[in-house]
Order: structure tokens, then sequence, then C-alpha cells
């Protein structure tokens, strides 16, 4: 009951503030209210939020945010930042009850998922936008909340350098010990997220480092506290026809994974167009736990 009293009241007076102040067009008065309301939320959780490096970051500059994710809980932690953040959603999330209404009414960007290029365009423009309004926007490279081994999307740095924004690497983990969805419904108090600001990557030479960039924030995840989460397909099913690669530097994985979808009819594409949820129309009969979806706040962009 306890619990049920501390999540109802984040829904309440502080929730409304916040779509009152969505409604109201005044970014600066939105950016204060999302702050206050993820504060409560922590609090609420007794979540502990470790941030490390923000030595790094220029409150008065504006960045491509490319962070680490594990689940709804990430965002908690991201904006503890000292940057006011835009991001963009999938369709299907603008149709959830609250969630939906708050992206909606801040006028977050609206991803289709049908046309790669498309989405690139419109994530392009999301993020000039939310630059010129002085803010900064986050992108999830993995674009997946499967797990540390999935890898990275190159659309996230084309981005950084198509705009002519530094790139500000975010190795953030342990969200999934909060709310492991979808693969599982609990919600769980007392947790730690650690996230850690690396330096920023200037735009002109982001495309030639980004194979480094991704290993540094996978190599330092991995010897983070808490760990970062693992894909184990066995467990978590193979998530046949959600469009993902494994990182060639977890070659057992990438193996069993090209293993599986040989054996299978109905193999995903080698490359990904802009799909960040599941759909009605993605096949999760080896996911053996339920037909869920994947539907999390993140931002996947085109390879």
């Amino acid at each position: 009951m306890h619990a049920l009293a501390r999540g109802a009241s984040l829904f309440g007076p502080s929730y409304l503030r916040l779509l009152s102040a969505a409604r109201s067009g005044d970014r600066r008065r939105l950016h204060i209210e999302e702050r206050r309301w993820a504060t409560q939320a922590t609090r609420a959780l007794e979540l502990t939020i470790e941030l490390h490096g923000i030595r790094h970051i220029d409150p008065a500059e504006q960045y491509v945010v490319a962070s680490l994710h594990e689940g709804f809980a990430d965002v908690l932690a991201l904006i503890r930042l000292p940057l006011d953040l835009a991001y963009s959603a999938t369709e299907e999330l603008f149709e959830w009850r609250f969630l939906g209404r708050y992206l909606t009414d801040s006028a977050q960007s609206s991803l289709s998922i049908s046309n790669g290029a498309s989405a690139y365009r419109e994530m392009l423009g999301a993020v000039r936008t939310a630059a010129a309004r002085g803010e900064s926007y986050v992108v999830f490279p993995q674009g997946s909340i499967l797990g540390i081994e999935v890898a990275f999307h190159q659309g996230a740095f084309r981005l950084a350098a198509a705009s002519g924004l530094p790139l500000l690497p975010i190795v953030l983990t342990g969200g999934a010990t909060v709310w492991e969805h979808p693969f599982s419904p609990t919600l769980n108090f007392g947790q730690t997220i650690r996230l850690e600001v690396l330096k920023p990557i200037n735009a002109v030479d982001i495309l030639a480092c980004a194979p480094s960039v991704e290993a540094e924030m996978k190599a330092r995840a991995l010897a983070a506290h808490p760990r970062p989460r693992n894909f184990v397909p066995e467990r978590d099913g193979w998530w046949d026809g959600y469009p993902y690669e494994i990182d060639p530097n977890f070659p057992d994985l990438a193996e069993r994974v090209a293993r599986h979808r040989q054996s299978t009819s109905d193999a995903v594409p080698t490359r990904v167009t802009s799909s960040i949820s599941l759909g009605g129309n993605v096949d999760t009969r080896h996911h053996p736990r339920s037909r869920s979806r994947l539907g999390v706040l993140r931002t996947q962009v085109p390879r």
C-alpha cells in the first residue's frame, strides 16, 4: 500500500503542474517542473543517483547527448545533468496515458517507424529545433534496452556531425535494476543508477572516432557498479522480428544470435530502419514471458 501511495503521488498535483508548464509554451518553466517531478520520483523510488564527470559539461553549450540505455528510470538520472533536454519518442508512446500527455503537451517530437530516411530527417530537424531553444537532444545509440551487447547505430553520430553540435557520451548503468520492463513487471525500490559523463567530441571528428567512442563507453560500463544489463536470449527471448545487432566485441553472443537467426524462417534484417519499439506487427513468439511491447522512451536512428 505504501508503494501504491508513493506511485499515485507522482500523478497528482506535481504531474498536473508539469502538464500546465508544458502547455504554457514556457520552456524554462517546463524544465523546472520536469526536474521537480523527477526529484519527487527519485525520492518515491528511494533511488540513489551517482553522477561522475559533470565537469566535462558546459551548461551554456548544446549537445547531442548519446547515452547507454536500460529503461524508463534512465531519464531520472539524465535530467540531473546541468542541461535542458529534449527527446523524440515513437508514435506508440504518445498513446500511453500519462507519458503520452506529457510528450504531447511538451512538444517532444514524434517519430514514425515506417521509413528510416524520413525518421533521420525528422530527428535532424528536432535536433536543430532543440538547439535553437537552447536545449540538448538525447539519443540512445543502441536503440534498445536488451543489454550492453547491442551494437550502436551510426545514425547517432551522424546527427552530431550533420547538426554541428558536439556529442556528449553518457555511460549509464543500473536503470534495469529499477524496472526491467518488459522482462519483469516488478518495480524495485532502493536501487542505484550510476551516470558518468565522458569528454565531449567535436562534430568534425565524431564520425572518424565513433567505433572508439562505443568501445570506451561499453568498457567503462562493464567496469562500473552497478553492472550494466546483459542480454541473455535464452532467458530474455530472441526477439525475432525486432531489429538489433550484436556488437562483434561480444563474439560468443554474436555467434549464438547468428546461429539462431539462421535456424528460423523469420530472421530479422541486418539493417534497421527507425523502429524503436515493438508494435503489433512484431513476432514475439520466441520471448518466453509475454508479448509485451518493448516501448521505452528512447531514440534509435538509422544506420
